[in-house]
């Protein structure tokens, strides 16, 4: 990883927004798409950057994970539409669906690392509220069921 890492900030280094660039880089090479505390040191160190400087730009951005993130992203929307459309209900049907055990404020991986489970504070689609995002694919208007049907199709390898 280390010389990947060297190659990204080789390439990128001087441009504007190189960190975010770099961070990204970084993630998206990773199996699990997280970013690990070993890579972030290295990418403090080479780059000649205060380790906290590093590691606050990860912490604040959404986009960056420190834990390992599943195959599959189920991201529900917590947002006032669609809390008042049952979101909450959503989120924890899928959780116990999964058998996953967390906090909102976290997100929970189920135990085969297939899904990894977030919310987010609004899509900006209120008017498909109560909406999930699967995958990075928008669905409005979801109940319980049909979340436990999408989600039981990704599962199975064949996304609806």
């Amino acid at each position: 990883m280390e010389a990947f890492i060297d190659q990204v900030i080789a390439s990128r280094s001087g441009r504007p927004g190189a960190l975010l660039a770099i961070l990204e880089a970084v993630q998206n090479r990773h199996p699990q798409k997280y970013l690990p505390e070993a890579s972030l040191r290295y990418i403090a160190s080479a780059m000649k950057i205060p380790p906290a400087r590093i590691y606050s730009v990860a912490t604040f951005y959404a986009l960056f994970n420190l834990k390992p993130q599943g195959e599959h992203t189920i991201c529900i929307c917590r947002g006032t539409a669609c809390h008042t459309r049952g979101s909450r209900s959503l989120l924890e049907s899928v959780k116990l669906d999964l058998g996953i055990n967390g906090g909102e404020d976290e997100s929970p991986t189920s135990s085969d690392g297939k899904f990894t489970i977030r919310t987010v504070a609004c899509f900006g689609q209120c008017a498909l509220a109560p909406v999930v995002e699967l995958d990075h694919r928008i669905c409005g208007h979801v109940n319980e069921r049909q979340l436990a049907r999408e989600v039981a199709a990704i599962a199975e390898g064949h996304d609806q």
